[in-house]
């Protein structure tokens, strides 16, 4: 491909020197990316060469076929420095953000007129086309992630603004940088087209864990952790309509800046709305300010420090013990201070307050750790290990009074991470041999062993968990992204495999054929018409096969007129060529099958000769009740089955807001639970997939079977959003209802 070509790459002349500084967790995000890109890419160049080499089995001439051995070659000799290339690229690109949607812009303005695209020649207008469609579709696909990406990427890196976004991730980007990598192939069209198919097969598509992956990251970096955006119903990572597209595109970064709770402005407004409600409170209870009331002394800071530092740490005695057993720790914060201040009296006559910035505070660390304690969406162990740390933490707020309104606090970020970590847990069996559960464990004990005031412990602890977490999800998510294949190729083989039975036996069964020809289509031709199901997004051979049954059963009809008689001359040689070839490709009774083909002429012939009809099923008087009955049975099932769908419909709502990556609850008849990610969901057969932690299939079901679980209270879907984020909305919602 040339240059005038209308497909432009980005950042063309790039300078060693020119890369700038890039913040701690985006290199994190480029490691991991540029890792798993070169991944999926190694299956993408296998699943070329297996391509071409099936192509060169097929090649009708020995050119042709030497055309695609060469191909084959060329690739496999620079494949290794195409990876290099694309993964250097894409590397870059995290140095050197490109404003999202440049590359789309500069191929607008190159595709602007008539006289521009008659300058691209059609190979590189068919790669244009190609590339377009790609990134067009993935764009659409992983809209809700990337939408969250490109707004966390574009507060992270200073040059970026909402007006001019970036996105090292987007597909548009991902693709420019394959393309420039594949410059250097000596390779024709087609076989261009077919590693850009394959590049979209297994790189592009499987974009979302990758997505998911970086944008797990930057929350846990206290990037706009409380995102809020749901999903298309049935789709994956989908976006829920706007009503227009110019406002959802222009106001992206609008609303997502409305519903950040998380961000660190927000998390300061919110504060200084919790402290106003609180003030309010006492005013209306006719509390006086302390500085002005002779009777109060207030203790300054250095004094509160060292009163708090004189209380035990809640669970510091379970030094070799498991801190996670029993009930969540429950303690009487407003109570314990009352106990503080009252061995802080001078006895000179006045009596020991705390001001009203630290009485709030202590007020708001009370009602934080309240809201734990209730949070359903919290994993039992977790709960009780978190529920440990309440003295810490309050420690913590009187010596740094910005953990509520700063997102990224190193213990505010920390007790975020914990809780989000431990979601998957389902109960605290065998969590002793957890890796997982260890390392929260001992977190939480260095926290009640070691704090002595210096937040810089908890930024420690922050670190390595961030660093544990990052060989675990990986490892995970590989995992996952196999069960997910599998998965697919399963469903879709069942999907296939019933297909083909439906398909056939509605029609065999309306005739009595002769045995040798019934034992053809439902035990041979079946297998034709399976792998052609399978094999039609590529080969479209799926109505060919069907075709075949049709003219079969066409054939062994009686046939009077001469119109008909020709046509049965011309249909049964190519039938006849097409079932035999259909036949040596599965291997079907390979030893028997030129004398099962010469059965099959006899058949046609004497057909055809005698003008015999095979013969039409007729139905017993027994059969016909039979079908009378069912067929009553089945309105009334139909009827029940209105209602039931009546009944689930709010709940098929709820299912649909369900997103790739979000958490839910089972509870089993016999009142076990366990908790689960939605790995996938496969449109074919309406099928959600779950997995566990470690990214193993536990379970799936229909959207139907899920709505029917959440009807019956077997299923609850848990809430994501940063442990200390939803505690701030739920102490504002239970402060406004008292102050209202």
């Amino acid at each position: 491909m040339n240059k005038q070509s209308g497909i432009h790459y980005l950042r063309e002349h790039r300078e060693a020197g020119s890369s700038k500084p890039v913040p701690a967790e985006v290199t994190r995000i480029r490691d991991t990316v540029v890792a798993g890109l070169g991944d999926l890419l190694q299956g993408a160049f296998d699943a070329v060469d297996d391509s071409l080499f099936e192509l060169a089995n097929n090649a009708r001439s020995n050119n042709e076929q030497n055309r695609y051995f060469e191909a084959m070659r060329e690739i496999r000799i620079k494949r290794k420095g195409v990876e290099r290339h694309f993964q250097n690229t894409v590397a870059q690109y995290f140095s050197n953000p490109p404003h999202t949607g440049l590359l789309q812009e500069e191929n607008l303005s190159k595709q602007a007129s008539a006289d521009t695209l008659s300058l691209v020649g059609n190979d590189d207008l068919e790669e244009q086309v190609a590339l377009n469609a790609m990134i067009t579709k993935a764009k659409a696909h992983f809209q809700g992630p990337l939408l969250q990406l490109q707004t966390r990427f574009t507060q992270v890196y200073p040059e970026a603004t909402d007006e001019s976004p970036v996105n090292p991730m987007a597909p548009e980007h991902l693709c420019s940088a394959f393309t420039e990598a594949i410059q250097a192939l000596e390779i024709q069209i087609r076989e261009r087209l077919i590693l850009l198919k394959q590049f979209d097969r297994y790189v592009v598509s499987n974009l979302g864990m990758l997505l998911d992956e970086a944008n797990r990251i930057l929350i846990q970096a206290g990037v706009i952790p409380n995102f809020r955006y749901h999903g298309k119903a049935g789709q994956q990572h989908g976006a829920s309509k706007a009503q227009d597209t110019g406002k959802e595109t222009s106001g992206a970064s609008g609303s997502a800046t409305q519903t950040m709770a998380g961000e660190s402005g927000n998390s300061s407004a919110v504060f200084d709305q919790i402290r106003q409600m609180l003030a309010h409170q006492r005013a209306n209870a006719g509390i006086p300010p302390r500085s002005s009331d002779p009777n109060v002394r207030v203790v300054g800071d250095s004094e509160l420090a060292s009163l708090l530092n004189s209380l035990p740490l809640a669970g510091a005695r379970h030094d070799q013990g498991d801190l996670s057993y029993g009930e969540p720790v429950s303690i009487d914060l407003r109570q314990l201070m009352q106990q503080l201040l009252a061995k802080a009296d001078a006895g000179d006559g006045r009596k020991p307050a705390l001001n009203e910035i630290d009485e709030d505070l202590i007020n708001l660390v009370s009602m934080l750790f309240e809201f734990i304690l209730d949070d359903y969406n919290l994993s039992a162990p977790v709960q009780v290990l978190i529920s440990r740390l309440q003295i810490p933490i309050l420690k913590v707020v009187i010596r740094d009074k910005s953990f509520f309104s700063q997102a990224t606090h190193p213990a505010r970020r920390l007790l975020n991470s914990l809780a989000r970590a431990g979601i998957g847990w389902s109960s605290s069996d065998e969590k002793t041999k957890d890796k997982l559960y260890g390392q929260i464990h001992n977190i939480v004990q260095r926290i009640l062993n070691e704090f002595d005031g210096d937040i810089a412990l908890f930024e420690t602890l922050n670190q390595e968990f961030e660093q544990f977490l990052e060989r675990e999800n990986r490892k995970a998510s590989l995992v996952e992204q196999r069960t997910r294949e599998s998965e697919r190729g399963r469903i879709k083989s069942q999907t296939a495999q019933q297909t083909v039975d439906n398909l056939l036996k509605e029609k065999v069964s309306r005739y009595k054929l002769p045995e040798s020809i019934h034992d053809i289509l439902m035990n041979g031709w079946s297998r034709v018409m399976f792998l052609a199901y399978l094999r039609d997004d590529v080969e479209h051979r799926w109505n060919a096969t069907v075709k075949v049954v049709d003219d079969l059963i066409w054939c062994l009809h009686p046939h009077q007129e001469d119109d008909e008689r020709d046509q049965w001359v011309r249909v049964v040689p190519g039938l006849l060529k097409a079932l035999k070839s259909g036949l040596e490709e599965v291997s079907y009774n390979s030893s028997r099958l030129d004398e099962m083909m010469g059965h099959l002429k006899h058949e046609l012939a004497e057909a055809f000769r005698t003008n015999a009809a095979i013969e039409a099923r007729q139905d017993s008087p027994q059969e016909i009740e039979e079908e009378e009955i069912a067929t009553v049975h089945q309105t009334a099932v139909e009827r029940q089955q209105e209602l039931e769908e009546a009944a689930i419909s709010e709940y098929v709502a709820q299912i649909d807001s369900i997103e790739i990556g979000n958490w839910v609850e089972f509870r089993l008849v016999n009142g076990a639970n366990f908790r689960c990610k939605l790995s996938a969901i496969i449109e074919e057969a309406d099928c959600f997939v779950f997995v566990n932690r470690m990214g193993l299939k536990v379970i799936e079901k229909t959207r139907i079977q899920l709505a029917h679980e959440m009807r019956r209270g077997r299923l609850t879907l848990l809430e994501q959003g940063a442990l200390i984020d939803r505690a701030l909305d739920a102490v504002v919602g239970t402060l406004r209802s008292k102050t209202a």
